[in-house]
């Protein structure tokens, strides 16, 4: 009797260490931007390389144009952000919508573009169209970047556009300048290497402005009731993309194939080559927390434009545990 009854330990225990009774991944749904953005670069590898699975989570990424993300996260209707634009979050917690930037997933980088023989610097753009983003905060960032160059941006006529149409603007010559950010960058510069760059000084006037080069620009964010009520899955989550990031880097081409399955292969070379400088890329995962004196100075030059009426609460900025 005493070996039957133990045989049927065995047994349960068996069953009970068997996937099937493992615990279910905790489902998460996060808003993105749709691609090519900052914001759909890293979900594709986190799925394809099954990071959210690895480490206990089910996430489902909802591409939206920047417009109906950023209703939809501010309304709640999304809890979480992976396209959160740092100075975006500030201006949802100064109009009252309680949001945090968990980490940070990329800096600042921008660009304007043209094939206008006239246009050679930003103030050229003066009473012309240039097709932007405008609701993005690179354009945002970009509008501060072009002051400090003395350009009047207010006589810009500004076509806005959603991101995927930026590339289409610049490929058509449709306006003077084209203001962009990678990845769409290097996908036009590699269908269109003829295409010039307009020099916007970034790591000069920023410099000046705060003394340092680093641009805390666009990570996760999510709504702090939600972040205090699931304090265990968010270092879930930054592991899912801390893995991806690194994944990335110690694979290029690959990594390449999957974030532009529908590229031709200049285009995925580029993008390659993209992920290896970054550069302009500009990878940098890192909590909130441990660039709050650069966040900061982001919300400073949001104040300095008048896109923040005033400071951001310093909840806005999401302490890590341990930190």
């Amino acid at each position: 009797m005493k070996k039957v009854l133990t045989s049927f330990v065995c047994l349960f225990a068996g069953i009970s260490a068997s996937p099937s009774f493992a615990q279910a991944p905790e489902p998460l749904s996060i808003v993105v931007f749709g691609a090519p953005s900052l914001g759909a670069f890293l979900p594709p590898i986190i799925k394809a390389q099954k990071l959210d699975e690895k480490n206990g989570l089910a996430i489902k990424f909802e591409e939206r144009t920047p417009d109906a993300y950023t209703a939809q996260f501010n309304s709640g209707e999304f809890q979480l952000g992976g396209s959160a634009a740092l100075l975006t979050v500030g201006l949802a917690d100064v109009r009252g919508v309680k949001v945090t930037y968990l980490f940070n997933l990329f800096d600042f980088w921008g660009a304007v573009v043209t094939s206008r023989p006239d246009i050679k610097e930003l103030k050229d753009l003066e009473g012309k169209e240039l097709a932007a983003a405008k609701g993005t905060t690179n354009y945002v960032m970009f509008d501060w970047f072009a002051r400090q160059l003395g350009a009047d941006t207010g006589k810009f006529s500004v076509i806005n556009t959603a991101t995927p149409g930026l590339i289409g603007y610049a490929m058509a010559n449709r306006a003077a300048g084209v203001q962009l950010w990678e990845p769409a960058y290097t996908t036009l510069i590699s269908k269109k290497p003829e295409t010039r760059t307009i020099d916007i000084k970034i790591a000069d006037s920023w410099k000046k402005f705060t003394g340092s080069h680093n641009i805390p620009y666009l990570g996760v964010a999510a709504h702090i009731g939600w972040a205090e009520k699931n304090k265990a899955l968010i270092p879930k989550l930054f592991a899912a993309y801390k893995e991806a990031a690194e994944w990335v880097a110690a694979h290029p081409e690959e990594a390449s194939k999957v974030i532009s399955p529908r590229g031709s292969a200049d285009d995925q070379k580029a993008v390659a080559a993209l992920i290896k400088a970054n550069d302009r890329l500009g990878m940098n995962v890192k909590w909130a927390s441990d660039v709050r004196k650069e966040i900061n100075s982001v919300y400073s030059a949001g104040k300095a434009i008048a896109f923040l009426p005033s400071d951001p609460s310093p909840a806005t900025i999401y302490e890590a545990a341990g930190k």
